[in-house]
């Protein structure tokens, strides 16, 4: 279940202060996940990113518990040594497939909670994964289970 849905009668800033800004602040950053449904696959990104100048990071059509771990390990490089490189493309590490940054088109179009952080203007980034047979989702053959795993930007440099 969702904050918004255990909370119904608190609001959009109350989830900021509450929520949010705390993990925020004491992290660097936090994982704002979107459950899957009839109409859309899972996405899950990164908040707070953009305070330290940086990307957010977003991953679509995987398990709120791997896209954490993902978004996770990523912002801590990014925070780290930089953000991936838009059309970068990450080998594959144990039990990890390989990954392509492609940048979004529209984050704010997707991102709703870094929308209500900082407004419209934000950039991001999307780990595209390729499936088990090493096949990308621009691929036809791609197979990426129920929903597949929808590409927010176009890829190639930013």
């Amino acid at each position: 279940m969702c904050w918004h849905c255990d909370n119904p009668r608190k609001t959009h800033d109350d989830y900021l202060k509450e929520e949010v800004r705390p993990l925020v602040r004491e992290y660097g950053w936090m994982v704002q996940a979107v459950e899957s449904g009839t109409a859309q696959p899972a996405l899950a990104y990164t908040v707070g990113l953009t305070d330290a100048g940086l990307p957010e990071l977003v991953v679509t059509g995987l398990r709120e518990r791997r896209s954490c771990q993902l978004l996770n390990y990523f912002a801590q490089q990014s925070v780290r040594s930089g953000p991936p490189e838009p059309g970068e493309v990450v080998p594959a590490a144990v039990g990890w497939p390989a990954f392509e940054v492609v940048p979004l088109s529209a984050p704010s179009a997707h991102l709703l909670t870094a929308v209500l952080m900082y407004g419209e203007e934000f950039s991001a980034l999307q780990l595209v994964y390729e499936d088990e047979h090493g096949i990308w989702p621009w691929d036809r053959e791609f197979r990426g289970g129920t929903g597949g795993q929808p590409v927010l930007g176009a890829r190639g440099r930013g």
